[in-house]
């Protein structure tokens, strides 16, 4: 068996890796910080130990997720990840398993907060520079039922809301920060603004990278990879598998050869659809 292409389009210094905790918007926050210049990955909490070790990301985002800190098996960071020297932001679930490891206190909020809320700014902090300052208050987008009640050593309060008295807390010595909203959407106005700031002014990312550049790097990669040999690519017509054999066609042409495998459970058509 020949050895599996991969393909790594970024230096060190414009790389972020985002644990995923199971959210139905995780894939926004990728979005957000791509459009912005910055490579990212996204990878499942259960497998981010070794992430950090391979991906080696020049700062972290913790996303939201369904479940609870309080729950005895609840989903968390990687208890070294607070000891690598890189920014790590914890948004909404992400920002509560952070404190918690840390040291902060969680409970189940009487007042949950699903839908609009208004943040008011009490501090300012690197994360907000240019964007909001103290006094100002600013939409964003809550969905949460637990809540940080108690923050760790070290940490700011620097927003907070009517249901949240900690919706946003930062740590500049270390660069650790916390939203207990959801930057990502577009219902948080200055959410993308935020996003860009960790990337750019926290983590100090190049952003300087693109979907095209990743394409030309990714077709070299893979034409330097396989030289003279050949590569045969299982082909099911998803967006995965279709992209795959686009970058890995236009890298070596004729020597790619795809399988699919019509199984009879495909809908009426799509076998001949995918082959042509």
């Amino acid at each position: 068996m020949g050895k599996p292409i991969e393909v790594i389009s970024a230096d060190s210094k414009n790389r972020i890796l985002i644990i995923d905790f199971g959210s139905q918007v995780t894939q926004l926050i990728a979005r957000r910080l791509r459009e912005a210049g910055i490579y990212c990955e996204i990878s499942p909490f259960s497998s981010a130990e070794i992430k950090l070790d391979t991906f080696r990301p020049q700062a972290v985002i913790l996303s939201g997720g369904p479940s609870s800190v309080l729950l005895n098996e609840a989903p968390r960071a990687p208890d070294r990840l607070f000891e690598m020297g890189i920014p790590v932001l914890g948004i909404c679930y992400g920002q509560q398993t952070m404190c918690e490891q840390l040291g902060g206190v969680i409970e189940t909020s009487s007042e949950r907060e699903f839908g609009r809320a208004e943040v008011h700014v009490t501090k300012g902090c690197k994360l907000f520079a240019d964007i909001w300052g103290p006094g100002d208050r600013a939409p964003v987008w809550m969905s949460h039922g637990d809540r940080v009640v108690e923050l760790p050593p070290g940490f700011d309060v620097v927003a907070n809301s009517e249901g949240a008295p900690f919706a946003a807390i930062a740590d500049d010595q270390r660069r650790f920060y916390g939203l207990q909203f959801h930057p990502e959407v577009i219902h948080t106005p200055h959410g993308a603004d935020l996003l860009r700031a960790f990337a750019l002014k926290v983590a100090e990312c190049s952003a300087d990278w693109s979907m095209s550049a990743f394409r030309t790097t990714a077709i070299e990669k893979i034409r330097n990879q396989v030289g003279d040999g050949h590569v045969i690519c299982g082909l099911s017509g998803g967006v995965d598998s279709s992209v795959a054999a686009v970058l890995i066609h236009q890298a070596i042409g004729d020597q790619l050869t795809c399988v699919l495998v019509d199984h009879g459970l495909m809908r009426t058509g799509e076998a001949d659809d995918v082959a042509n």
